[in-house]
């Protein structure tokens, strides 16, 4: 197997928000909005912030011996726990939910970017040593986003009735998926391999947060990447006074809507904070709560807390309080030593609203990257895009566009009134120098005239195209086979496919080769081909 990469500009995929393209290129307008620039300097900065922050390493260690006990593990991922105890070794870390075999496959792309942003950082500042981390959103009680996966095209959906944080979820009901994609993927190189490793992770773990850490350990063991479970009781009794600020004061939800409110003057705010930015979780639910006078109650149960009551739950059960979008970064930046978090587009966007908070409870603020972007181009579909002629910055123009630059570029007959437009114009300004000394008002009569013209010709050449572009069915016909298998549902693949295929097909080097292709710093979008 062996790829090579192209690079492009991310503003020519036409597929990013305004807010996540002008991170990329640090624009001005954002810099208010973040502590550290996304290059050595920043992590530099970063590092000193976290040497003078007290992590409770002690804690964070013993929680991950817990989440790792039964589970094999490679050496380098004993040593990268073990490594966290010293005051030295930090964290660059990403985070995504628990979703249905992985999910989408910037999935992976996030974790192999923080894997290589780690390995750099160790060359980079060796007095210090970093540690790859997923930071698991096992929390999330939004099923529906995280219930299934597109192969082939097909999607394939885990159906369950069971409600509250998808983490906690039993896995009964994946084998018959399992079964599902051993008959489409079994058949393939590594698909037997594939299929074990999936019945292995999820019909032998008791929830969906075991089976995600089982899997994504088989995936990146090599590479010593740390799966951490943040439900845990003794790390979220870290957050109690945070927790209890929100509850009482709701200074996170003050704090936050000020920094949207700023950004919200340019770009589309992505969080928009509750006065608690809490859940309440236990048995199977996951609610908001509120506020009412006095006492709290438990959204959609009929649960009810005076404030007392509620301090004392919080302090005796810390697990059973969940932080929303507002809180988490805050909490996973209070357990991890984390010197780069690494997060799509809408994730450094809500990020950037948070910096003030960090501020306010002097907790040190990250490093941002946004997370590498990657469009696969397997063997065949690369000769098509030869065979058509389409550059890697051309994949990414609209469909009816390509077509007529293939026509154009092809065809030996001029399919463009540009030239007669010209003089077209050159004629009717001729017009409007003979009639407007004659009669002024003739000028606009003379303009409209043109305008009628212009729109007659116009219509012409699309005409000539349309019928020149009725000799290109066979190309027609390719462009749309290779637009539809490299944007599945008209969206970025990294949006819509999985790994499992990938998988199937080059085993484990598939993640190999895409650590080789991942830049750290470097943004640009990397159209890999296959070779």
């Amino acid at each position: 197997m062996n790829f090579t990469t192209e690079w492009i500009s991310y503003d020519s995929t036409k597929a990013f928000s305004a807010l996540a393209i002008d991170y990329l290129h640090q624009h001005t307008s954002l810099q208010p909005f973040y502590q550290y620039t996304p290059d050595l300097q920043g992590i530099a900065g970063a590092i000193d912030a976290r040497k003078a922050f007290s992590t409770d390493r002690t804690t964070l260690v013993a929680a991950l011996k817990t989440q790792y006990k039964g589970i094999t593990v490679s050496e380098k991922v004993r040593a990268n726990i073990e490594k966290l105890t010293a005051s030295n070794t930090f964290t660059v870390c990403t985070a995504h939910q628990p979703n249905l075999f992985t999910g989408y496959l910037y999935f992976i792309y996030k974790i192999v970017h923080a894997i290589k942003l780690a390995d750099e950082l160790n060359t980079a500042f060796p007095q210090n040593y970093f540690v790859p981390v997923y930071y698991m959103g096992s929390e999330d009680n939004d099923l529906e986003e995280l219930n299934h996966i597109f192969l082939n095209h097909d999607k394939l959906v885990w159906e369950t009735h069971q409600t509250g944080a998808v983490g906690r979820m039993h896995t009964k009901g994946m084998d018959a998926l399992i079964h599902r994609i051993s008959g489409e993927l079994g058949v393939l190189e590594h698909g037997q391999q594939l299929v074990t490793l999936l019945k292995n992770c999820y019909c032998q773990s008791s929830t969906v947060q075991e089976a995600t850490l089982k899997l994504v350990n088989s995936l990146f063991e090599s590479y010593g990447l740390l799966v951490l479970i943040a439900d845990d009781a003794t790390l979220k009794k870290t957050m109690t006074g945070v927790f209890e600020d929100d509850l009482f004061r709701h200074t996170p939800a003050t704090i936050v809507t000020q920094t949207a409110q700023q950004l919200a003057g340019t770009y589309h705010a992505q969080v928009n904070p509750r006065n608690i930015n809490l859940f309440y979780m236990v048995d199977g639910t996951r609610e908001r709560i509120i506020k009412t006078n006095d006492s709290f109650t438990i959204n959609n149960t009929n649960t009810c807390f005076s404030s007392a009551a509620i301090i004392d739950e919080l302090h005796a059960h810390p697990e059973r309080f969940s932080p929303n979008v507002v809180l988490r970064g805050l909490y996973q930046e209070t357990i991890l030593p984390n010197v780069a978090f690494i997060g799509g587009g809408s994730e450094v966007a809500y990020w950037l609203e948070l910096k003030e908070m960090f501020t306010h409870y002097k907790v040190p603020y990250p490093v941002l990257l946004q997370r590498n972007s990657f469009l696969i181009v397997e063997k065949k579909m690369g000769q098509l895009m030869d065979k058509l002629g389409i550059s890697a910055e051309a994949l990414f123009k609209d469909e009816a566009l390509l077509l007529k630059d293939i026509v154009n570029a092809r065809s030996s007959l001029q399919l463009t009134l540009e030239k007669e437009m010209r003089q077209m114009a050159d004629f009717y300004k001729h017009i409007e120098t003979v009639t407007h000394p004659v009669d002024t008002t003739l000028t606009q009569h003379v303009n409209a005239i043109e305008a009628k013209a212009v729109k007659a010709l116009k219509n012409v050449e699309k005409k000539m195209l349309r019928a020149e572009k009725r000799k290109y069915t066979v190309q027609s016909a390719q462009l749309h086979q290779l637009k539809s298998a490299l944007f599945p549902r008209n969206t970025l693949q990294e949006r819509v496919e999985n790994i499992l295929p990938y998988y199937a097909r080059y085993g484990k080097s598939f993640i190999d080769m895409l650590y080789k292709h991942a830049p750290t710093f470097d943004k640009k979008f990397g159209v890999l081909r296959e070779v």
